[in-house]
């Protein structure tokens, strides 16, 4: 599992950046701010991590949006994947760990 006392800031990647803005109106900050705020769900992600070990994370902005991101570790950074908001599924899961949501 990932062990976020042991990161030291993020990785960007400028084509993921735009593409989750893209796609999903994600910005850097947001899919940042997930990895401070409580519940935080971290689980591995072995469906993708033929190449590298991927995970995802479930949690919330400061403004309260409920974010999926996918990420990988480089060294000691955190570096986004992909970054959306949550599905059902994903809210369903989430809400388990915080049932105030």
């Amino acid at each position: 599992m990932v062990d976020l006392s042991k990161v030291d800031g993020f990785e960007w990647d400028d084509s993921n950046r735009a593409k989750n803005w893209e796609k999903h109106q994600v910005a850097t900050a947001e899919c940042e701010e997930v990895f401070f705020n409580l519940p935080l769900l971290l689980a591995h992600d072995t469906r993708h991590s033929q190449d590298e070990k991927q995970f995802y994370g479930l949690g919330q902005t400061n403004a309260g949006r409920h974010l999926f991101i996918a990420f990988t570790m480089r060294t000691d950074k955190i570096r986004v994947i992909s970054a959306r908001d949550m599905n059902d599924k994903e809210r369903q899961a989430y809400a388990k760990t915080n049932p105030s949501i």
